[in-house]
Order: structure tokens, then sequence, then C-alpha cells
């Protein structure tokens, strides 16, 4: 990709962000996100089909950011409450990006998209969790469900409390530190 390339996609990542910061995704139009910019719309469709696909290319960003934080998904397996700290750990360093780009109606697809992930990771080193319905049901509640549980009370508890009370209820659920 040569400098203009990166400088474009870069102008039209800004502009996307600052609307979407403002305004829902539904309400985005190519048009206006051309002007804010500095472009035309002809050089959008160049580098997007739409403004979904923007806005999923940056979500997959993201969700691959965040995946690659966690520098050892099979700890939910080992050390539940470790994973936890460590995926949250994550999520907070694009908490930002997270706010914009995952509010509305794409709410929910943070969580399923960190959960796919982590499955595929763990079941490439053992596959034989891919049938094993305990290990499915644990871990879409321990990724889902704290995802959720931390959206919902970190602005009224604080991060450290609410990380806390997560990684106290994982270490109730698995005792003996394994899933």
């Amino acid at each position: 990709m040569d400098r203009r390339e990166i400088k474009t996609r870069q102008a039209i990542r800004n502009a996307f962000l600052a609307l979407r910061a403002r305004k829902p995704l539904e309400r985005i139009t190519v048009k206006e996100l051309a002007e804010q910019a500095q472009i035309s719309k002809a050089t959008f469709y160049l580098h997007y089909h739409d403004i979904y696909d923007l806005s999923q290319t940056l979500q997959e960003d993201v969700i691959q950011q965040i995946l690659h934080s966690v520098t050892r998904a099979d700890l939910f397996v080992q050390d539940p409450a470790a994973f936890t700290r460590e995926l949250f750990g994550a999520f907070l360093a694009h908490q930002s990006l997270i706010d914009i780009l995952f509010s509305g109606t794409q709410a929910s697809v943070l969580p399923r998209r960190i959960e796919q992930g982590v499955r595929e990771h763990i079941f490439a080193i053992v596959p034989a969790y891919r049938e094993d319905a305990a290990f499915n049901i644990r871990l879409t509640y321990q990724v889902q469900g704290a995802y959720y549980a931390y959206s919902e009370n970190v602005r009224r508890f604080g991060v450290e409390r609410v990380l806390g009370e997560l990684e106290s209820i994982v270490r109730r659920i698995y005792p003996a530190g394994g899933a």
C-alpha cells in the first residue's frame, strides 16, 4: 500500500469514527463520510463496498487486536480467573474504540466474536472440546456473561470492583482452578 492509500484509509477511518461517535451506524451516509474525510464518494468506494463494510472492517481490526492481546486463550481451561483478568485487560486497552464501534445495534457483535475467536484457539489445542457441551456452555457463559455483567456495572462500581467480582464468580464456578 502506498502512502496516499494509507493516508486516504486513515482519513476515512477518522471520519467514520468521528461520525459514529455522534450517531448510529444506520444513520451515517457515504456522502456525509466522504465530506468529513475530504474525499470523493468514488474514492470511498475504491476501498469499501458501503458503510457496513467499513464498520465491519474496523470492528474486525479491534477484535483481532483483543484476541492477540490475550496471549494465552488456553488459560480458560487451566486458570479461568486469570483468563478473565487477561481478557478484560484487553477490553480495557481498546475501550474507546469499543464504545464507538460496538454501540447500538452493534453491541452484541464484540462478545460473540471474542467467544468465537477463543473457541477456535482452544479447539485447535484440544479438538475434543468441540463436542463437549459443558465446556462450550461454560465458555459462552464466561465470555458473554462476564462481558455483559462488566458492561452493565463498570460505570457504577468501577473497573477493579467489577473485575474482582467477576474473578470471584469464576473461582466459585471452577473451584479446582480449571474449566
